[in-house]
């Protein structure tokens, strides 16, 4: 699957930022990632509380199910996603799988999704996702992960599949997001999951959440 990475920023407006990361191993993990991200960038002004993100994360996963129901060789294609949506005076992430959502404080990093793995992470348990948007034979239900907190005035979060998480330390993440501002994060993120050998997808979005008057800070060089 293609590295990639990305930078936005969010106002107070309504907005959703998402990663989906297709299922590997399974077919067309790609074309599973990107009919979620897609559908969830067309719901974005409808997602205005916790029962609509999860409405629209249960319309993903019977779509990706209807998707491989018209072509055989579409079945077990699945995805996991994760993001945030910012809506007035609240922001809510959300995950299924194990793409993660970090909110960026003073200390470092505060994980804000949930897992969909047996126990933690590592090599004892390889791959293995107990939840994801698709991926199995015949319809299964999902149960999303939402998080919700009191809109901030100014805030960054880090939104990314496992190809970051699982080769880059925590600590090495904190720390590249405070020495770096937004698009520079983003690179330097990407290059240290490279660095690590890359073996997997890497896809991830730095958000800052900034007030309505507050423009997004520039990129530094």
């Amino acid at each position: 699957m293609p590295k990639i990475f990305t930078t936005t920023s969010a106002s107070s407006t309504d907005k959703v930022v998402a990663v989906a990361d297709g299922l590997g191993g399974h077919p067309c993990g790609e074309l599973a990632s990107g009919l979620v991200v897609r559908h969830l960038a067309r719901a974005g002004p409808s997602l205005d509380g916790e029962q609509a993100i999860r409405n629209v994360l249960d319309e993903c996963n019977h779509m990706l199910y209807e998707a491989a129901a018209d072509n055989p060789e579409l079945t077990t294609m699945g995805t996991t996603v994760a993001g945030v949506a910012v809506i007035p005076e609240r922001l809510i992430a959300f995950n299924i799988g194990d793409s993660r959502v970090y909110h960026v404080v003073a200390d470092g990093l505060q994980q804000v999704s949930v897992d969909d793995r047996p126990s933690g992470r590592g090599p004892l348990f390889g791959n293995i996702v107990t939840q994801t948007l698709g991926g199995h034979d015949g319809y299964a239900a999902v149960e999303a992960h939402l998080t919700g907190s009191p809109l901030p005035t100014d805030a960054l979060y880090l939104v990314c599949s496992d190809g970051l998480t699982d080769v880059v330390p925590t600590e090495a993440l904190a720390q590249i997001l405070h020495d770096h501002q937004d698009a520079r994060a983003a690179f330097e993120l990407w290059k240290a999951a490279i660095k690590e050998g890359g073996p997997d997808n890497i896809t991830l979005a730095v958000v800052r959440v900034a007030g309505e008057d507050e423009p997004p800070q520039p990129p530094d060089e």
